[in-house]
């Protein structure tokens, strides 16, 4: 993931909305949504190479999504998939806060991420590369995409002023005003990119909420409404190698005694 938007406990028939771009490289062999071989109470894609996700649900109301941290500093070749962090919580059964405590110790093993995991009404979010602990979200409205939870890069401001203009308009939230949002690509403006160290050019190919590039762009998208009754998760997305996108289309009733399925 490299943009994921949502609000906690903004509207009280939604306690929780996600729109997300998964950006990546087009040849990485990937997986669409769809509930796991492996762990039937996992709703995911997959990262066919490494065997993670990038953000998922489980039938048990659990929810996680990462994403990377943009940054220098050299990656091992025996670091541990970012991904498997997010398949990790929503296998399992620990609290979310258990879990990102636990993670803390050993996060210096994964090259650099942003994690959001949840469950019951309650969120967290851990990034190894702010120095800061493991925290709980307060109701709002958040973002993040390559940098640490509510930095002002441009996509980030942008989609959050979207998100908050769709949840203010009444009725029930519309996935197809989502989907615009997070298919805005629109580059931002050179005084406002930030500086990653990976030159200007790139900046600005990087700073659209939807990316578009030669090899490397937004593969998925993905729109997450945990109504009271239900919870919705479809995902727009493009496999390796294909130009065309399709649509996965889940709903289903969460329950707690549905977890650890």
């Amino acid at each position: 993931m490299c943009l994921i938007l949502l609000a906690l406990d903004a509207r009280p028939d939604y306690p929780l909305v996600v729109a997300a771009n998964r950006d990546e490289f087009y040849t990485r062999p990937t997986a669409p949504a769809g509930w796991w071989d492996d762990a039937p109470g996992v709703l995911a894609g997959r990262d066919l190479r490494g065997g993670g996700t990038w953000m998922g649900v489980s039938r048990g109301g659990r929810f996680a999504a990462v994403t990377n941290y943009r940054d220098t500093l050299p990656v091992s070749p025996d670091a541990p998939s970012r991904g498997h962090l997010v398949g990790g919580f929503l296998r399992g059964g620990e609290a979310p806060e258990a879990y990102l405590r636990a993670l803390e110790g050993r996060a210096g093993e994964y090259a650099g991420f942003n994690l959001l995991v949840g469950e019951g009404g309650r969120l967290w979010y851990f990034g190894n590369r702010g120095g800061e602990p493991p925290r709980e979200l307060v109701p709002g409205v958040y973002g993040v995409s390559n940098a640490l939870l509510d930095t002002p890069w441009p996509k980030v401001e942008r989609g959050k002023a979207g998100l908050r203009a769709i949840l203010g308009g009444g009725g029930p939230v519309d996935p197809e005003a989502l989907f615009r949002l997070l298919w805005d690509a629109e580059p931002a403006a050179d005084p406002l990119l930030p500086d990653t160290g990976v030159g200007i050019e790139l900046e600005r190919v990087l700073s659209s909420p939807f990316i578009r590039s030669p090899e490397y762009g937004t593969r998925a998208s993905t729109v997450l409404l945990a109504g009271r009754g239900a919870v919705t998760l479809v995902e727009r997305g493009m496999a390796a190698g294909e130009e065309g996108w399709t649509e996965r289309r889940f709903t289903f009733a969460a329950s707690p005694a549905a977890a650890g399925q």
